[in-house]
């Protein structure tokens, strides 16, 4: 028997891989996540985006809490293997614990001698409403 799929992922030295969660419908990135093989596993099973908590260091599925679960649409691995796309559909039009669409919500201004980040995306809706 040869290597399943998941033996095809590169882990890295703590047995995760980088997991981008991609809006299908408008490929927005949504948020970046950490992955290790049960939740790999769970998310395909699922068909739903599961993750590894490193904080808690525990599995955690989108959206326990905050209802903003991600529903998978496809999953790629990129060429060198270390990092997965998840097309995900966003519950709740709401990804980031901020209560943002996207976690991406801070661009670098370079406008003026000191490099700054600036906000550039509205809370949607206020964390302590969420969890």
């Amino acid at each position: 028997m040869g290597n399943s799929w998941i033996d095809e992922v590169r882990w890295n030295n703590d047995g995760l891989v980088a997991a981008i969660a991609q809006d299908q419908a408008t490929n927005e990135i949504l948020m970046m996540a950490w992955m290790n093989r049960e939740s790999l596993q769970l998310t395909i099973s699922e068909q739903r985006a599961v993750y590894w908590s490193r904080s808690r260091q525990a599995i955690w599925r989108k959206g326990e809490s905050s209802g903003h679960t991600q529903q998978l649409k496809s999953i790629r691995l990129d060429c060198d293997a270390d990092a997965i796309i998840l097309a995900v559909e966003q519950s709740g039009d709401i990804a980031c614990h901020t209560g943002r669409r996207s976690c991406f919500y801070r661009e670098l201004d370079t406008s003026s001698d000191q490099p700054c980040w600036k906000i550039v995306a509205p809370v949607l809706k206020d964390p302590q409403d969420i969890y």
